[in-house]
């Protein structure tokens, strides 16, 4: 039986992950009594740095902080609770074969230099368009902190929705109209070739995309990534922020729940919701696993929308014409993590001599776009491919504290995979899938496959079963148009209500969607708080 400070709340949150957090502070910062129930030993959700050695930490499923909105971070007062992020210089950086790297350096000047020694019209190109992505994220970055616009909504109601959907947009001209639609519905292939000359410079801006995404790099949509990616984070709102958190990732979800303890939130784990309560239409409570119940007047579900929808209320709490759309939500989850102990740092091929340690702390093993596409398709027919998508982060070169004197954490994002294989398990395939990727890293990095002293494999189905994701899906449901902005989770759902009264969506699976941000667990507070005021 799980001990509580008392049974009934203003509020209960279902999951401890950065988004139910974060509402949960916001929540208590308002007034109201804020229990978080958290189904694993350890808070943080998918944000979480854990043991995977002895002495040695890793950010076992996210692993870098980019969009961690500076609205979170100034009003939980996060850096006073412990958190720390290192701006990432280079952004990132891709090793090729023949022993080539290419840092995307911050600096757009010495980011040009780099891409001249393969085409100086690149570089051209590269600093034209670069300045008119992130003109056009600017417009969308408004959004972020919002909720979508009710599309059905009618009267007086539906035209301040579109009052408010033109004042952001009021200055947009025709030829930025048309360069929007062109990002948010073509493939990023194809604006690649389209743009660029050189295979190298391609290859850099793959690297910077498609992130957890279905769909190769010529699918229809997948150039949305160049403009998401351009929205800003950290402490400073800068466009395109990406940085190492010291302490790991687990170090954003502690600060959190530090400043939600400090506001009045209760936060208690192991304690897996196993139903939502619901009478006459309204969410009541939550029964744990145990049997257990406790009453709120509100929940708020930090699980993805299948979890939630599916999994959590009974068939006749919902309209089963809601149910048929939740069940269309696209998840399989095209991602693993590899998280690897080594007794030295990885001697990456190409790496200058004099690279500093915040350079030597990163490299992207990327396929070329059409190599990608190959990879993706054997994904879509259930296939492990001997070519993968391998980010890798050697986190201790920024952060001592994860690993003893000598030691290197190593941690490796890997897609495209598929989330049901066609012959055999992911239990049976765990460390083929290990070894594919260990011997990726040592083409560019010979030492790596003879160092390694500690391997953590997690599978689509590991990010399922130990973290809850449904089908492995790290976003909670794909970022693809038709699940974006006033589709997500499903059309006419968007504000993070649904339709049982009381009940709330604050997780990735609603707007604006996955990463580490804090924009859904803020959003959703807010509508929560926008309710109680109109009642």
């Amino acid at each position: 039986m799980v001990e509580l400070l008392r049974r009934s709340y203003d509020a209960i949150v279902i999951g401890g992950g950065h988004n139910g957090l974060t509402a949960a502070a916001y929540l208590a910062r308002a007034g109201l009594s804020t229990l978080v129930l958290e189904r694993r030993d350890v808070i943080g959700g998918c944000c979480v740095t854990e043991e995977i050695a002895p002495g040695c930490r890793a950010s076992t499923t996210s692993y870098m902080a980019s969009m961690l909105r500076p609205e979170v971070i100034r009003d939980l007062e996060l850096g006073s609770h412990g958190l720390r992020m290192v701006p990432s210089e280079p952004l990132l950086q891709v090793a090729l074969p023949g022993g080539i790297t290419i840092p995307w350096w911050s600096d757009n000047a010495r980011l040009s230099r780099e891409i001249e020694r393969f085409s100086k019209q690149d570089a051209v190109t590269f600093l034209r368009l670069d300045a008119q992505l992130k003109k056009l994220a600017r417009y969308l970055q408004p959004f972020f902190l919002e909720p979508p616009p009710s599309v059905g909504a009618r009267g007086l109601a539906g035209l301040m929705e579109l009052l408010h959907l033109a004042k952001r947009f009021y200055r947009i001209s025709a030829e930025e109209i048309a360069q929007m639609v062109s990002f948010t519905t073509g493939s990023l292939g194809d604006f690649l070739d389209r743009h660029y000359e050189s295979e190298e410079v391609k290859r850099l801006i793959l690297a910077n995309n498609v992130y957890g995404k279905h769909g190769g790099p010529y699918q229809n949509g997948t150039a949305l990534g160049l403009l998401f990616h351009l929205l800003s984070g950290g402490d400073q709102h800068v466009q395109g922020f990406c940085g190492h958190v010291i302490g790991g990732m687990g170090s954003i979800t502690s600060a959190m729940a530090a400043a939600g303890r400090r506001l009045g939130v209760e936060i208690v784990a192991s304690a897996p919701v196993a139903k939502i309560l619901v009478r006459g239409g309204r969410a009541e409570g939550v029964a744990l696993e145990d049997g257990s119940e406790i009453s709120a007047r509100l929940v708020l579900s930090n699980a993805d929308p299948k979890r939630t929808f599916l999994g959590m209320l009974d068939a006749s709490d919902l309209p089963e014409d809601f149910r048929s759309a939740i069940r269309g939500i696209k998840m399989a989850g095209p991602c693993a993590k590899v998280n690897l102990v080594l007794a030295e740092e990885p001697k990456l091929e190409g790496m200058p001599a004099d690279a500093d340690p915040r350079r030597r702390s990163l490299f992207t093993l990327v396929p070329s776009l059409e190599s990608a596409e190959r990879c993706y398709h054997r994904a879509h027919l259930g296939e492990i491919s001997e070519e993968l998508w391998v980010d890798c982060v050697v986190a201790s070169n920024v952060d001592d504290s994860l690993a003893p004197p000598g030691k290197h954490i190593l941690t490796c994002f890997v897609q495209y995979l598929p989330y049901a294989l066609a012959h055999g398990t992911w239990d049976e395939n765990r460390e083929l899938l290990g070894d594919r990727v260990v011997k990726m890293i040592g083409r560019h990095a010979p030492n790596v496959p003879t160092a390694i002293e500690a391997r953590h494999v997690l599978t689509p189905l590991d990010l399922e079963r130990t973290y809850g994701l449904t089908e492995g899906n790290i976003f909670h449901g794909d970022l693809v148009l038709e699940q974006l902005f006033f589709m997500r989770p499903v059309p006419g759902w968007a504000q993070y209500r649904t339709p049982v009264r009381g009940l709330y969506l604050c997780g990735a699976g609603a707007h604006p969607g996955g990463g580490v941000t804090g924009a859904p667990g803020y959003n959703a507070a807010h509508q929560v708080l926008v309710d109680r005021k109109r009642r």
